[in-house]
């Protein structure tokens, strides 16, 4: 059995290359199909993310090579195999298991510990199932990638420390100054990408109570329908403050869209309790002078990158135990893999001397008809010690050889040595 990974990741190949050969959904599907047509002998689960683009292949026999993938990913996307091949590498055997189980264990991550990857793998195993792509062979290499994943998780600190900007923000630094916040209201000021992260996080802590407010009410609207908020125009960003408990501030001004001067207004509209304004925009959105207003905590995106980076540190700490999980769980898988690997021998070879141990019973019954049934008990057990023992040497050899790699020569011997047959 042959378990191959072949793709380029973010480690070295560039974004300009990545996103040309990237799919989507759809696209995921037609190629899964176009790959069940042109081999279908081969088993198949494709991986695309905005950081990797894998196909991981898994065969008995008849392998597609480096360059008939290449040529595959290539023709899907219209491009020359030329176009794509110096950028693509190849991970065989135990190389490819152990990939892919620190790919699925976010260890091969730009962001080290982010919990998105798990899902992408879990949805690329989901579809090539849904294909017919992903046979016994890839479906137990996917569900055990599943399993150490959860298990990193449970044994390591590794997912723990939040590393995004946004996620520090949130988990971190508003919880700080508040225990809960499903009785918070929550401004949100711009409406971008980093925006729709925080929208992301503030949900996931359970605000109910969130306002956005952008320059262009058309894209407030869709984040706040998208993430069940209250969308709301420019012209009201004073009366928002003015309510706020939390405001997360992300727009691209070029200067401050809150000064003191004007914050010192919104104070007077305020009722009390405190206010804590994560400033995530570059130039500022809110002068620093205010974080020396009363009741008022102001961070800017510098204070929470040092966060991000201790973060960052902590996980990279927990680097070892990680690998060593993903070193443990390959060598067991690969152990039980070539265990099932040699199953087969091992039965046809029991099954051939089992044969022989019953002609030869019959014979010897036959012969001393007198024998009762206890004498006849008696003798099937002496011969099946005696099959016991002629079996094990062979056996422990198999099993044996199997931890130390695919015993395939010696398959071979013990088919040649006693005529097993296919």
């Amino acid at each position: 059995m042959n378990l191959q990974v072949v793709g380029c990741s973010h480690h070295s190949t560039s974004i300009a290359v990545r996103e040309k050969l990237a799919f989507n959904g759809q696209q995921t599907a037609e190629a899964l199909d176009r790959w069940r047509d042109e081999f279908p002998q081969v088993e198949a689960v494709l991986l695309s993310t905005c950081n990797r683009v894998e196909l991981y292949t898994a065969a008995e026999q008849g392998m597609p090579g480096r360059d008939e993938v290449a040529a595959f990913l290539a023709g899907f996307h219209k491009l020359s195999a030329e176009e794509v091949a110096p950028y693509l590498t190849v991970h065989n055997s135990r190389e490819a298991v152990r990939h892919l189980f620190t790919v699925a264990s976010s260890l091969d991550s730009m962001v080290v510990g982010e919990t998105q990857i798990l899902g992408q793998v879990k949805q690329a195993y989901r579809l090539a199932g849904e294909r017919g792509t992903a046979g016994p062979l890839l479906h137990a290499a996917f569900q055990t990638a599943l399993m150490v994943a959860r298990r990193v998780a449970a044994e390591t600190a590794i997912h723990q420390r939040r590393v995004s900007v946004p996620s520090v923000a949130v988990a971190d630094f508003a919880r700080q100054i508040f225990e809960r916040f499903d009785d918070k209201h929550a401004v949100v000021v711009g409406a971008g990408e980093m925006a729709e992260e925080t929208l992301r996080y503030l949900r996931e802590e359970g605000t109910r109570h969130i306002t956005i407010v952008n320059r262009h009410i058309e894209r407030a609207e869709q984040l706040a329908r998208r993430w069940q908020g209250k969308a709301v125009g420019w012209d009201q960003l004073v009366e928002a403050l003015a309510t706020a408990d939390l405001v997360i501030s992300t727009t691209g001004s070029e200067r401050p869209i809150v000064t003191l001067e004007s914050f010192r207004r919104i104070e007077r509209l305020r009722h009390g309790g405190p206010l804590l304004v994560l400033d995530l925009a570059v130039p500022r959105d809110f002068d620093p002078e205010i974080a020396q207003r009363p009741d008022v905590y102001l961070y800017s995106i510098d204070d929470l990158k040092s966060a991000c980076q201790r973060n960052l540190h902590d996980r990279q700490q927990q680097m070892p135990a990680a690998l060593a999980i993903i070193e443990d769980e390959t060598e067991r898988f690969l152990a039980e893999w070539r265990h099932r690997a040699t199953a087969p021998i091992i039965e046809q070879l029991r099954r051939g001397w089992q044969s022989v141990q019953e002609e030869e019973l019959r014979r010897l019954f036959n012969k001393l008809p007198e024998l009762n049934e206890r004498q006849r008990e008696e003798i099937r057990r002496c011969f099946e010690r005696v099959l016991g023992k002629l079996m094990h040497p062979p056996l422990e050899s198999l099993r044996e050889h199997a931890r130390q790699g695919f015993p395939g020569a010696l398959l071979d011997a013990l088919a040649k040595l006693f005529q097993l047959k296919d």
